[in-house]
């Protein structure tokens, strides 16, 4: 926990996920100004969208922050590489897609490199590519995920056991609960997604955030599952909609353009849930205020703490047989 925080030069082992073409310089520099490592993700955006996006951040805050690559999501991969260069990001992240051809250039310029993995084949390539820190993300976690559907519970202690680099949890997190249940696990810290979004600088559309709030675990469901391309979003009728045409033999090629950016933004920003949709965690069950970036950071701490300290006093308690 210690390391991750001197890593990256933040108060607290947090860093937001990546948000795909609704990522936002308001919701960055709050996580960044709060104490943790806010990210800009970039999605299918264009450079000249993303460098906009950076230079608003920059405005905003002037402690570090992170940008994602979607490495063969983004149609920008290389170009990308070179803003954080240009701009001096002194941390990227780098998923869907191999990290080992872009970590030497980044390293070179001493940009530390976050590995996103889900599994531990993953996870020990990405060592071996040379990842500074990796992320190990549960099939709990929202929007665009791996296939290979394993939960951050089991997921943890594996990767954790077979890698030496420190690993962050993510996948079902949001609260000092679960930040604590994954040091536990091995983690030496957690990357948050869905709980950032009901918070109060999120600028998400309001119905986005009361959806949450009023979500339950169950209220969210997973798109793509035979097309291996999965995706963990809100429940709505879109969503229903995108549902019954795959179970009727939607081609691949419709369903990508059925759940590209544009109708992730409609659902986000628009609140539009006819043509849109809204990605969205199982973590959805334990979201109930709409607090600031950090009064959530601050409280999550605290909690751990809490947590970690009631843990010890149960092991040291007599066992009830």
């Amino acid at each position: 926990m210690k390391y991750i925080c001197e890593l990256f030069e933040i108060k607290y082992p947090i860093i937001q996920g990546g948000m795909g073409n609704i990522s936002n310089a308001s919701l960055t520099a709050a996580v960044s100004n709060a104490g943790s490592l806010g990210t800009i993700g970039c999605g299918t955006m264009t450079p000249e969208q993303v460098e906009a996006i950076i230079l608003e951040t920059k405005d905003k805050t002037n402690n570090n922050f992170a940008l994602n690559i979607p490495i063969n999501v983004s149609p920008h991969t290389d170009e990308l590489v070179n803003l954080v260069l240009k701009h001096d990001i002194p941390v990227v992240s780098l998923s869907a897609g191999n990290p080992a051809p872009f970590i030497p250039l980044l390293q070179k310029k001493n940009i530390k490199v976050i590995a996103i993995v889900a599994s531990v084949k993953h996870a020990q390539k990405a060592q071996d590519a040379g990842a500074d820190v990796l992320v190990a993300e549960g099939f709990e976690a929202a929007g665009i995920n791996s296939n290979l559907e394993m939960t951050t519970f089991t997921l943890i202690p594996q990767i954790s056991k077979h890698v030496s680099l420190p690993v962050l949890a993510a996948g079902g997190i949001g609260n000092g609960q679960g930040l604590a249940a994954a040091l536990m696990l091995g983690a030496s810290g957690v990357q948050l997604g869905t709980r950032l979004i009901a918070t109060q600088e999120a600028p998400f559309h309001p119905s986005y955030k009361q959806k949450l709030i009023e979500a339950m675990g169950n209220d969210t469901v997973i798109l793509g599952r035979s097309f291996g391309q999965v995706r963990r979003v809100l429940k709505d009728p879109y969503t229903e909609k995108v549902l019954d045409l795959e179970k009727q033999g939607l081609s691949p090629v419709n369903y990508r353009e059925m759940t590209s950016e544009v109708h992730h933004i409609n659902g986000a920003m628009n609140g539009d849930v006819t043509n849109g949709f809204m990605n969205s965690g199982q973590v959805a069950g334990l979201i109930d205020d709409i607090p600031t970036v950090k009064e959530l950071l601050d409280g999550m701490m605290k909690d751990a703490k809490k947590h970690m300290e009631v843990g010890l006093s149960r092991l040291s308690a007599p066992f009830m047989i």
